[in-house]
């Protein structure tokens, strides 16, 4: 969650001016190009240090050496330590940072931006920053959903559990 919250951040930083669909087709798009090359990905490591490839054939690992990543395999084998009580936590978890938002300074400035950017500005809110929040605190927040996701079904593969088809349905 908080690698996601980083990646939040990386990703808001170039797109702050952008709003509506050309926000989600970026997003969209950086998600796409994140699968796209973690797909082809192969990283090993020996006594030489880690090496990283797009083929398999190409680590070059010294005899001893380990493949860490394996290209597009998806993860398996992952716990099952999701449970209906956890769920629960977990919404009421979020629901509680969401409505805290909300109700604070912080919250109401995001609104007010929402609302109308050049009246948050005229009032002294700088929308950067808040943007940059927002984006931080909701990658968090689905990276949480996604490892309870991948915790409950065992298995996580970016081509069948969530296609491209998928992610534009929710937009």
């Amino acid at each position: 969650a908080v690698t996601a919250a980083a990646f939040g951040i990386l990703i808001g930083i170039p797109v702050l001016r952008l709003r509506g669909d050309y926000l989600a087709i970026v997003t969209l798009a950086f998600g796409e190009i994140i699968k796209n090359v973690i797909n082809v990905l192969y990283v090993g490591a020996d006594a030489n240090g880690i090496h990283i490839a797009m083929k398999k054939a190409d680590l070059n690992l010294q005899e001893g050496g380990q493949v860490i990543i394996e290209g597009a395999k998806g993860i398996t084998g992952t716990p099952k330590a999701a449970t209906f009580a956890i769920g629960i936590i977990l919404v009421l978890l979020t629901l509680f940072i969401v409505l805290n938002l909300m109700n604070s300074r912080s919250g109401r400035a995001i609104m007010a931006i929402r609302d109308n950017r050049i009246a948050a500005e005229s009032v002294g809110i700088n929308p950067r920053n808040y943007k940059l929040a927002a984006m931080c605190i909701s990658a968090f927040l689905a990276a949480v959903g996604g490892t309870f996701f991948a915790q409950f079904f065992k298995y996580i593969d970016s081509d069948t559990v969530f296609p491209l088809s998928v992610s534009m349905i929710f937009v």
